[in-house]
């Protein structure tokens, strides 16, 4: 049975239409309002989200922060306290095992965000490859999680929030923060491509903070958003989901993830393996339709004769905000040409598209002005 966040009753009072994601019942849209209008509205004024589904550990330990180093691919040694970094989780052979977020608290406590779908998986697989020293805590059910996404996010949350207690940089957070009365964590994270802020906070209020948030909200646009413009947001602004452009056998340097892998550290789980030659032979890329059609996906992608595959697309979507279907795709290393014209077969049907770059949105400030 699937099961419920804490703002389940929330979303039917604002009319969610609800659907079972990775075990979760949780909106993919809202009747009065719909995929595109939500999708907008981050993009220009704000929107809110429920992602308590997300997957929540504790690490603590005098040896926190080395096995964050072993276990994971970027590096955690001069990480500040307030601080949150991304890295991919690999296994031997280099593959992912998750992408996740952690944020630092203390030199011997760590935060851990997870991807829905995996947090069973990775919490038995981090607990069997821990080094000695510290403890592991799934707090998954402890905590719900909200998402202000957009550039009014910030003046919505000066009317509820200290101006001390709002993170100013990206990927820092407040852990004791507090927000309309509540004790909460503050983030300056989001998965939207747009200025934004997450907060966790235990399941008993979040529904106070929704309602705080959304009548702050209501003189700025901001609207309650699903899970169907959280995907078609992550996508224009290029940003990889797990079990679509990453999996245990794509490795985080074919996803486009190298940024976070920092091979100059000590070992790490799957170091030696993405250093194998002919480890990486593929390529993640941008494909924007340039023919008729909708590109989605795990559709074939091949050169612009028709005939030699070059590789699949990844995801796919129309952007509402750009107006046009873009995808992302992992293609033969060497293939994957900027300008380069391909074929996409969309259900049989081929669509014209050209490899374009990366991310295909990018915020920017002018868009804040009058909010």
């Amino acid at each position: 049975m699937a099961k419920k966040t804490s703002l389940y009753e929330t979303h039917l009072k604002y009319g969610g239409k609800m659907v079972d994601f990775a075990g979760w019942l949780l909106p993919i849209q809202y009747e009065s309002t719909g995929v595109i209008a939500e999708h907008l509205a981050v993009r220009q004024k704000c929107g809110l989200f429920d992602v308590s589904h997300m997957g929540e550990f504790l690490l603590e330990g005098q040896t926190a922060c080395k096995n964050l180093n072993h276990l994971m691919t970027n590096d955690f040694t001069t990480m500040p306290v307030g601080r949150a970094r991304y890295s991919p989780l690999c296994n031997e052979n280099g593959g992912v095992v998750d992408d996740l977020i952690v944020y630092k608290f203390s030199d011997v406590r760590y935060f851990i965000v997870v991807n829905a779908a995996n947090t069973e998986k990775d919490y038995a697989w981090l607990k069997k490859h821990l080094l000695p020293g510290p403890e592991l805590t799934d707090v998954s059910s402890s905590y719900s999680q909200i998402a202000l996404q957009g550039p009014a996010s910030r003046k919505i949350l000066e009317t509820l929030a200290s101006s001390d207690l709002i993170p100013e940089k990206y990927y820092t957070c407040v852990e004791n923060g507090t927000v309309a009365g509540l004790s909460c964590i503050i983030s300056k994270t989001g998965y939207t491509g747009e200025d934004g802020f997450e907060f966790y906070l235990p399941n008993n209020s979040a529904v106070q903070l929704w309602e705080a948030l959304m009548k702050a909200g209501s003189s700025y646009g901001l609207i309650p958003c699903g899970l169907g413009a959280r995907d078609t947001l992550r996508l224009e602004a290029a940003m990889p989901l797990y079990g679509h452009e990453m999996d245990d056998t794509v490795s985080p340097l074919e996803a486009g993830l190298g940024f976070a892998v920092k091979t100059d550290k000590a070992d790490f789980i799957g170091k030696s393996a993405l250093g194998l030659p002919g480890r990486q032979t593929r390529i993640r890329v941008g494909l924007e339709a340039t023919g008729r059609g909708i590109l989605r996906e795990k559709m074939p992608v091949f050169a612009d004769d028709g005939k030699t595959q070059l590789g699949m697309t990844t995801s796919g979507t129309f952007a509402p905000y750009l107006k046009k279907s873009v995808a992302l795709a992992l293609l033969s290393a060497g293939e994957g040409v900027l300008g380069r014209d391909v074929v996409v077969y969309a259900r049989g049907r081929a669509v014209e598209a050209r490899i374009v770059p990366l991310p295909f949105y990018k915020k920017t400030t002018a868009r804040t002005k009058g909010i």
